[in-house]
C-alpha cells in the first residue's frame, strides 16, 4: 500500500462497519494504551452518517469498555463532511478528495491536530497529535472495512 487513495465522496466511503485498532501514547509520562473494537457508520435521517465506535480500551493494564458517537454531516462542498460531536458541537471538517486531510480542533488550551489518510477502498488511518498544557498525546488508529458492510 503506497500513496493516498482519493475519495470523491467521504460519506459514501465511510458508510458501513470498520474494525478499529488504536494506540495511545502519553508523551509526558511514557504510558501506552490500546483500543480495539468497531466503528459503524450508519445513515442519519436528513442526511449524513452517525458514527458509533465501541470496544475495549486498555490503559495501564486496566481494560474497560469505551464508546464514542460522532455525526458526519454533509460538508459545505460536495463530497466533504462536517464532523460534529454527538451533542452537535463542531469537531472538524473532512475532505478526502486527495486521499489525505489535516484538521485542527482547539480544545480549551490544547490543540488536536488530526491527519487522515486513505490507503485503499478497505483501509484508512488517522493520527491525532494532542498538545498543550494539559495533554501531550499521540493517537494512531487503523480502520479496516468489515467484509460485506459497504
Amino acid at each position: 500500500m503506497g500513496g493516498f487513495w482519493p475519495v470523491p465522496d467521504v460519506l459514501a466511503y465511510l458508510a458501513g462497519e470498520w474494525r478499529t485498532e488504536r494506540t495511545v501514547r502519553d508523551l509526558a509520562s511514557g504510558s501506552d494504551g490500546t483500543f480495539s473494537g468497531t466503528t459503524a457508520f450508519g445513515r442519519l435521517e436528513g442526511g449524513g452518517l452517525l458514527s458509533r465506535e465501541s470496544g475495549t480500551f486498555v490503559w495501564q493494564g486496566v481494560a474497560r469498555p469505551a464508546e464514542r458517537t460522532l455525526r458526519f454531516l454533509p460538508g459545505t462542498t460536495p463530497g466533504t463532511a462536517d464532523v460534529r460531536f454527538s451533542d452537535g458541537r463542531p469537531f472538524h471538517d473532512l475532505d478526502l478528495g486527495s486521499g489525505r486531510h489535516v484538521a485542527d480542533h482547539p480544545c480549551v488550551a490544547d490543540l488536536y491536530r488530526g491527519e487522515f489518510t486513505v490507503l485503499d477502498p478497505e483501509h484508512w488511518r488517522t493520527v491525532w497529535r494532542v498538545g498543550g498544557p494539559a495533554k501531550d498525546l499521540v493517537l494512531r488508529t487503523a480502520y479496516t472495512r468489515v467484509e460485506g458492510t459497504r
